[in-house]
């Protein structure tokens, strides 16, 4: 909260307050309240640094949460405080009606318990409401008292600690009410995020137990039925692990089935084939995992499950709480930005980087071993040697030999040099730049260019294989990756994509026409990426150099 002078507060202040107090009532869960209550302090009562310390059950604090220095976080978060150095702090120094304030003068002979704290550096106060450094303010929570209680609050469940007045000064009437009353308020959102952990792990339990009462059951079947996600009830272990048991409307209405059908599957029935290991690993011992469920109509929407493993009884059977949740928006997106982020924007081909990490997917490490069984476990060409199995050998050093298989890994080989029907089949990386792209943006405009580029793209996709890759390296520059081919049929792809790309191209209003030099490189293992581009790069400027100017570029 900005300072303001007393008793003047600005209305935006209190709107802002009134927002990180209602944050912490819609948290989903504790550990994301206690985050919640320490970030509201930070954001809206104008401290630099703010600790929850939450009462264990066995009695001492830990630091549940802390929010303005990730320094901070990162060192204390997680560390336990005895209740005795607690009960020493909140009994000592000024009271300011709930809050205790343990000035600087005071606070020296804290230094040495066992409370997780962190130090900071600062000049001395100038003037007598100045904050020090070494100033402590603490906000203790307490739970509601209980109705008919003769006390004001109930036991403690946690002490707010703040730290670092922006403006610099201790703070005032109006400060000191408003982290009064936010503590209030995070006690109860505690104390309710707690109680909201503790109804969720018993739902399934109400629902299996025969001598529950009445109204317990019906609570159950309240919350379950009108939840606004989609939940369901599952068999956990057996034959029939993964039987859904019960679902609720909203899930129905997800997937477009009625209830009566949704007890005929199973989770594994309606997860997309690829997402089955995803499923398993998730419902296994309960989790949370984004995968794709089916719906009526044939297509997959992706969801956010979380699974909560819940027993009947103390020795009964087990069984799994699924909530469900509409993702399909926000997995679009990080779709739409991962591929943005693999793929050039003018021509939607892949980019630069996604080119090279296909190509270094194909490739293995040439061993480094100098031991003579790894010696003779090379080929003629000092690459790798493969058994009969397409798996590979390594070697260790201290004279012991050794195993590894690059498991999944076919090992790449080229055709020799010259070799036209040596039989050899390879990767192949033609290396395609336009021949008089430069005059037609000089002459025409960057528009015509682009247009041109996009085209060529077209066409070079059009000319190459399903699973080939043709990728824009930048400018003018294109690359095609094509497996499994030998000498021959790399030349005949290049010329059958050069007089693709030869044919005239409408380009703003106008027919335009470029042509294109190839250099085909070939890709082998114990190569890297930019080796293999290197080296096609090099042959595509031997070609473009040994024809004639005026045959470059065609019309």
């Amino acid at each position: 909260m900005e300072a303001e002078s007393e008793p003047y507060v600005r209305l935006a202040s209190l709107r802002q307050l009134h927002q990180v107090m209602a944050d912490m009532n819609t948290a989903r869960s504790l550990a994301d309240t206690l985050q919640t209550v320490a970030n509201g302090v930070v954001a809206a009562l104008g401290y630099e640094l703010a600790c929850v310390n939450l009462v264990r059950p066995d009695g001492d604090l830990v630091v549940a949460a802390l929010a303005g220095d990730p320094a901070a976080e990162s060192l204390i978060t997680g560390r336990v405080g005895s209740r005795e150095s607690w009960e020493r702090r909140l009994g000592m120094g000024e009271t300011w009606g709930d809050l205790i304030f343990i000035p600087h003068t005071e606070g020296w002979i804290l230094d040495d318990d066992d409370v997780p704290q962190w130090y900071t550096d600062g000049p001395a106060p100038r003037f007598d409401d100045e904050w020090h450094p070494s100033d402590r303010l603490f906000a203790p929570m307490y739970t509601p008292a209980a109705p008919g209680g003769n006390g004001t609050c109930g036991e403690l469940i946690g002490v707010l600690s703040v730290d670092r007045p922006r403006n610099g000064r201790r703070p005032g009437a109006w400060g000191r009410e408003a982290l009064q009353m936010y503590a209030f308020q995070a006690a109860i959102a505690i104390s309710n995020a707690r109680l909201r952990a503790n109804m969720q792990r018993a739902l399934v339990r109400l629902e299996r137990e025969q001598q529950a009462l009445r109204a317990s059951e019906e609570s159950f079947r309240q919350a379950f039925e009108y939840a606004p996600s989609g939940m369901a009830i599952a068999e956990m272990g057996g034959d029939q692990h993964g039987r859904i048991l019960r679902t609720n409307d909203a899930l129905c209405r997800l997937l477009g089935r009625p209830a009566s059908a949704m007890r005929r599957y199973s989770f594994s029935d309606l997860v997309h084939p690829e997402d089955i290991g995803t499923l398993l690993r998730t419902s296994a011992e309960g989790g949370r995992a984004e995968l794709r469920l089916g719906r009526r109509d044939g297509t997959y929407l992706w969801v956010s499950l979380r699974n909560s493993v819940v027993a009947d009884a103390a020795d009964g059977p087990r069984f799994l709480l699924t909530h469900v949740e509409d993702i399909e928006d926000r997995k679009r997106r990080e779709l739409q930005l991962a591929h943005r982020a693999s793929h050039d924007s003018l021509t939607g081909l892949p980019n630069s980087a996604e080119l090279r990490s296909r190509l270094s997917s194909r490739l293995c490490k040439r061993p480094q071993s100098t031991h003579p069984a790894a010696v003779d476990a090379m080929d003629a060409q000092g690459h790798p040697a493969f058994d009969t199995n397409g798996h590979g050998f390594d070697f260790r050093t201290d004279g012991a030999e050794s195993f590894e298989a690059y498991d999944h890994h076919v090992h790449t080989v080229a055709p020799e040099d010259g070799a036209r029907d040596d039989g050899t089949k390879g990767l192949a990386v033609l290396f395609c730049d336009l021949d008089g792209f430069k005059s037609i943006n000089d002459r025409f405009g960057h528009n015509a260019g682009d247009a041109v580029l996009i085209e060529v793209a077209r066409r070079l996709t059009r000319g190459v294989r399903d699973g080939d890759t043709v990728a824009r390296l930048g400018g003018d520059e294109f690359v095609i990756l094509a497996d499994g081919l030998g000498s021959a049929d790399a030349q005949d792809l290049a010329v059958r994509l050069r007089n693709e790309i030869i044919q005239p191209i409408r380009a703003e209003g106008r027919a335009v026409r470029v042509g294109a030099s190839f250099g085909i490189g070939w890709a082998h293992c114990g190569m890297t990426a930019d080796e293999v581009l290197k080296s096609a790069d090099e042959r595509m400027y031997v070609e473009k150099r040994s024809r004639p100017k005026q045959h470059r570029r065609a019309g």
